[in-house]
């Protein structure tokens, strides 16, 4: 038996869900090192890509932080930038030629530097050039506090991506996700290049199905500190938290709707896990299925009129969508996964047009889409051991938990899976990833 099998068996057991077992690991591997610290391993090629040159931001040793070098791992990791070292010391106020940078095969330029100022902030500046037509596209400076230049950075990529391609990078988002270390568990956010972490709970008990609130404000999840599986929803700036679900039986994967007002959970109070939805302040629960089956694993559509979950109301874990109607009606469930017999952890992108699943081939568990609208279905990887999926805010691209030549990681990959970002930690069980909003 897989590791992967054996958590989601672990969690079928504690959480009540039945032999198939659903979401996130309560079975963990042995024994793992103190620290997970993160590096990117960029991997595969993507069939159309923008080449950009980036300089070595002037100065930028004297901040600690090679930000050309996070500004460069930020546009690769999209799939839609090739990037290549500047060979020429450059800065913004540099004049350039920029024929001679399309000559040597740049569509786009990158130049900046990086000072410190008298009340310790650092002002980060840099320009983008454009080497095909010709011109200078963006200008710019930024005064930030030394724990900010890192998000500097990724929002100068950001703004490179957007200026270039027309589509909003999300270098400057986050990724929450369960790290386990020895028997100690700790809910964990990072930048979404899996660096700049911090610990928003630690427990000596499980922690499972993190999820944003639209906002990025608040955080969902379920702990099992109470020796119960029970929803807690926290603050992500001040740590503040409070019991959103404490019934009897389980309560478990907390999904926000659109408008942050209400969350989507599984309960078992009433016997056999069902669909309810719960006011984002708390209160009383309404159901929203019936069924002898066991519904889990809920996440709203992007317009919010509809639920995708799963069941196993046909035999074997499938998921449905449920319409929901005015008020706390809910429509008929209806199937949408017919390919192959177990199919788990929906994540609907932000367009509402692709639905991402873990799928059971074999012997084997990977990561696939389903256009919604054609019912095609594309496998974006070949491993056996993927968990997980969810969305970048942009939706191109999706973050899983995978185990890659016998190491626990996050990876993102592109919706076509050709670039793969490997998060690789030293050791440590990282599990669960879910990619938070845009920040403003």
């Amino acid at each position: 038996m897989t590791a992967a099998q054996t958590r989601r068996r672990a969690l079928a057991r504690v959480a009540g869900l039945g032999a198939w077992g659903l979401g996130g690991p309560l079975a963990w591997s042995a024994a793992t090192p103190a620290s997970a610290q993160f590096r990117i391993d960029v991997t595969g090629v993507g069939a159309t890509q923008v080449p950009v040159a980036v300089a070595v931001f002037r100065d930028e040793a004297s901040a600690g932080l090679p930000l050309s070098q996070v500004v460069r791992n930020d546009l690769e990791r999209s799939g839609v930038f090739r990037t290549f070292a500047a060979d020429a010391v450059l800065d913004e106020r540099s004049t350039v030629n920029l024929a001679d940078w399309k000559a040597k095969g740049a569509d786009a330029l990158v130049a900046g530097s990086v000072s410190r100022l008298a009340d310790g902030r650092w002002d980060v500046r840099f320009k983008l050039w454009d080497a095909v037509r010709n011109e200078e596209l963006i200008g710019q400076s930024k005064l930030v506090l030394p724990a900010d230049l890192r998000l500097a950075a990724h929002r100068i990529a950001d703004e490179i991506q957007f200026k270039l391609t027309g589509e909003p990078g999300v270098n400057a988002t986050r990724i929450a996700y369960v790290l386990k270390v020895g028997r100690r568990f700790s809910l964990h956010i990072t930048d979404a290049d899996g660096e700049g972490m911090q610990v928003a709970l630690s427990s000596n008990e499980p922690i499972i199905s993190p999820a944003w609130s639209p906002d990025g404000r608040q955080l969902a999840y379920v702990s099992f500190e109470t020796q119960k599986a029970v929803v807690w929803v926290q603050d992500v700036a001040s740590g503040a938290r409070r019991m959103l679900a404490n019934f009897r039986g389980s309560n478990s994967a907390p999904a926000w709707s659109p408008d942050g007002r209400q969350l989507a959970v599984t309960l078992s109070s009433e016997g056999v896990a069902q669909l309810y939805t719960l006011a984002a302040a708390g209160g009383t629960p309404v159901r929203l299925t019936r069924s002898s089956a066991i519904d889990t694993e809920a996440v709203y559509a992007p317009d919010g009129k509809s639920l995708f979950f799963v069941s196993d109301r046909g035999g074997g874990p499938q998921i449905y969508r449920l319409p929901l109607g005015g008020g706390t009606a809910a429509g008929a469930p209806e199937r949408i996964t017919f390919s192959g017999s177990y199919n788990i952890s929906p994540a609907i992108s932000p367009d509402g047009r692709l639905l991402a699943y873990i799928t059971r081939q074999g012997n084997a568990f990977r990561l696939v889409t389903q256009d919604l609208q054609r019912g095609t279905v594309m496998p974006l990887t070949d491993t056996s051991d993927d968990e997980s999926p969810s969305f970048a805010p942009n939706g191109r691209q999706i973050v899983y938990a995978s185990r890659i030549r016998g190491a626990d990681v996050l990876v993102t990959t592109t919706l076509d899976g050709k670039i793969k970002t490997r998060l690789v930690s030293s050791g440590a069980d990282v599990r669960e990833p879910a990619w938070g909003p845009f920040r403003s």
